[in-house]
C-alpha cells in the first residue's frame, strides 16, 4: 500500500480562545524546481511569501464571509484558527477528533448568508462504539460578529457515517451556487476499495453527496434536494437519495468554477491521480478504473458508462492529488485557471479547464502549465476574498501567499 495521503503526527489541540501576535515570519520559501515532466512543459513563475507559521498540519483554508481579509485555517488536530489582514491569529476553536492516519479535523464550509446567520458546517472524526466515524455538524456563531471576539458553539449533527479504516476518509465541504451542500467522501479506506464501496450506490462512502442542511425532515436532520438525480419520482431500489455522484477513492478537495461546474480531484490507488468534473448522476470509475484506466492495470474494464476525468497524472509526477480553487486572484498568467498539487511530490501546476458543455475528455498537455516543485508538503489550497492564491505545508505548518511574479 503507498504512503496515505495524510500522515497522522497529530497531538490534541489545546482549548480556548487564543489572540496570538505573529512571530518573525518564516524566510520565503526557497525557489521551485522544474525536472521530469515540467521540465518541457510550459511554465508560470510564481513565488512564496509565508503568511502565517504554527498551525500544525494544516488542512483546510476558507475565507469567511462579510469579514474581507478574514481567513479560517484548520488544523488536522483539531484547532480551528481565525487569521487577519492585521498580521493576527488566534484559536476560534477546539474539538478532539482522533487523529491516526487521515482522521481529525478536516473542513469547514460558510455558506453565502453566514453574515446574516452566523451559521456554518464542520468535518470532523468522531469515536464510535464499532470503530470511527465522519460527522458533519452545524456550528454558530454571534451573527455579524469578528471571529476574534466571539466563540462559536456546535449546534447539531447533520450527518454521521461509519469508517471502516482510518484513511480515505475525504474531508471537504462546500456549499454549491445553489446553496446546497456538497460532502466528499472518500471509499471507507485501506487498499482496493476491498469492501466494494465505490460503485455501491446503497451508501454514501465513494461518493459526492448533495443536501440541503437549511431544512430537515421527520426522518433526517438534512432535506434531500428534490433535484437530485435518485430522488423523488427518479428514485432507485437500493440507492441513496443523498448521492450526487459515486465512484470516487478519495476526493481531496474540490471547488466550483465561476460556471458552476464542480472540479474534484481525487487521489489515486498505485499509478494515476487525477482532476475530473463531477455532474450529476455520474459514475467515475473507482474501483472499477484508476483516473482513465482500468484497475487492476491490464485488466478489462466491467460497468459502466463511466466519466473521463480531464486531467491525469502518473506516480513518477506525485503520489497524492491535492486539489484547489479556480484563480481569480491579481496576475493574468493564472487568470481562470484550476490550481492543484501533489502532497508527496511538492509539485504545483495550473490547468485550463475545458470550454463549459464540451465533452468531458483528457486535455491536452498543452492544457497545462508548472509552477514547479517546491519542498513542502501540500496539503490544501485556498482562495481570499479578492481571489489571492495561499497554499498550505502539512510539515511545517505554514501557510504561504503564492503570487504570480507579474505583481
Amino acid at each position: 500500500m503507498r504512503p496515505t495521503h495524510l500522515l497522522a503526527r497529530a497531538a490534541l489541540a489545546a482549548c480556548g480562545l487564543v489572540t496570538l501576535a505573529l512571530p518573525t515570519p518564516a524566510p520565503a520559501a526557497p525557489g521551485p524546481t522544474f525536472d521530469g515532466a515540467d521540465a518541457d512543459r510550459a511554465r508560470i513563475a510564481v513565488r512564496l511569501r509565508p503568511v502565517v507559521e504554527g498551525i500544525e498540519q494544516p488542512t483546510d483554508i476558507q475565507p469567511v464571509p462579510g469579514q474581507p481579509g478574514t481567513l479560517v485555517v484548520l488544523s488536522k488536530t483539531g484547532a480551528a484558527w481565525w487569521l487577519s489582514a492585521g498580521g493576527e491569529k488566534g484559536r476560534w476553536f477546539t474539538v478532539d477528533p482522533p487523529t491516526r492516519s487521515e482522521q481529525g479535523l478536516l473542513g469547514v464550509a460558510f455558506p453565502a448568508d453566514f453574515a446574516r446567520s452566523g451559521r456554518f458546517v464542520v468535518h470532523y472524526t468522531v469515536r464510535g462504539d464499532r470503530g470511527n466515524r465522519t460527522r458533519v455538524e452545524a456550528w454558530a456563531v454571534a451573527p455579524g460578529a469578528a471571529l476574534a471576539k466571539t466563540k462559536p458553539r456546535a449546534e447539531r449533527v447533520i450527518l454521521e457515517v461509519d469508517q471502516p479504516y482510518r484513511n480515505h476518509n475525504a474531508g471537504q465541504l462546500a456549499f454549491g451556487p445553489d446553496g446546497m451542500l456538497y460532502v466528499g467522501l472518500g471509499d471507507g479506506g485501506a487498499a482496493n476499495d476491498p469492501r466494494g464501496h465505490g460503485q455501491n450506490r446503497g451508501t454514501l462512502l465513494g461518493a459526492m453527496l448533495r443536501l440541503d442542511v437549511s431544512q430537515s425532515t421527520d426522518a433526517r436532520p438534512y432535506a434531500v434536494p428534490p433535484d437530485n438525480p435518485f430522488a423523488g419520482p427518479r428514485a432507485v431500489d437500493g440507492v441513496r437519495p443523498e448521492i450526487w455522484a459515486w465512484g470516487l477513492r478519495n476526493p481531496w478537495r474540490y471547488a466550483f468554477a465561476p460556471d458552476g461546474r464542480l472540479v474534484v480531484a481525487d487521489v489515486g490507488q498505485n499509478r494515476y491521480e487525477e482532476v475530473t468534473l463531477v455532474g450529476a448522476g455520474e459514475n467515475h470509475g473507482w474501483a472499477a478504473r484508476e483516473a482513465g484506466h482500468c484497475f487492476p492495470s491490464g485488466e478489462r474494464c466491467t460497468g459502466g458508462p463511466y466519466v473521463d476525468p480531464i486531467w491525469q497524472y502518473p506516480r513518477g509526477e506525485g503520489i497524492s492529488i491535492t486539489g484547489g480553487p479556480i484563480y481569480t486572484g491579481p496576475g493574468a498568467a493564472l487568470k481562470n485557471r484550476y490550481i492543484f498539487g501533489d502532497f508527496g511530490s511538492g509539485r504545483m501546476w495550473a490547468l485550463t479547464l475545458p470550454p463549459a458543455g464540451a465533452k468531458k475528455a483528457l486535455q491536452p498537455e498543452s492544457a497545462v502549465a508548472a509552477l514547479g516543485r517546491w519542498p513542502m508538503q501540500i496539503s490544501t489550497f485556498g482562495a481570499g476574498h479578492d481571489g489571492t492564491l495561499y497554499v498550505a505545508d502539512f510539515g511545517r505548518g505554514i501557510i504561504y501567499r503564492v503570487a504570480v511574479t507579474e505583481e
